[in-house]
């Protein structure tokens, strides 16, 4: 599908819920969509594996990381995986690393920063709860498109006219 953001804040305003613009652009994808999987966690990817290790089939994996700048929670061989996979897209509310690497994937990324350091590895976190973020409320199978000028939520898929 081709859409614009800004195309879409026109037509459909009343449905959406528009990021605040905090996020950087990352990954080879600037323009991606798909129905939204959540994870909240804080420090620890070990859900974000399991979760890139299925099959996206279009989807957007929302992360609320808690807004943490300590680690990263997405790094290349994550980004690997999620395109194996089928994932159109990554946001997450903290940190990646291996950004030239995940640059050249064919996979969409908004997250907070970069930083260098790996997170921890113990198995916490929840799956499939909303979660908000930069004045957004990201629930599970909801919808999500992003592109050069920004971030959209809406409850379902959105049809844009020509």
């Amino acid at each position: 599908m081709d859409f614009h953001t800004a195309d879409l804040c026109d037509q459909f305003d009343e449905q959406l819920q528009v990021l605040t613009p905090a996020l950087q652009r990352y990954g080879g994808q600037t323009r991606f969509y798909g129905r939204i999987e959540t994870l909240k966690l804080f420090e620890d990817n070990s859900l974000v594996r399991e979760a890139l290790s299925q099959n996206g089939a279009g989807k957007v994996l929302v992360v609320d990381g808690g807004g943490s700048l300590r680690c990263a929670l997405l790094g290349d061989q994550l980004g690997v995986l999620a395109v194996a996979n089928d994932w159109a897209g990554v946001v997450i509310n903290g940190c990646i690393r291996d950004s030239a690497a995940l640059n050249k994937l064919a996979l969409g990324i908004r997250a907070l920063g970069v930083h260098p350091r790996k997170s921890v590895k113990r198995g916490e976190g929840q799956r499939n709860l909303s979660v908000e973020f930069g004045q957004v409320r990201f629930s599970p199978g909801h919808w999500l498109y992003a592109d050069e000028d920004g971030v959209v939520v809406a409850p379902g898929a959105l049809h844009p006219a020509p």
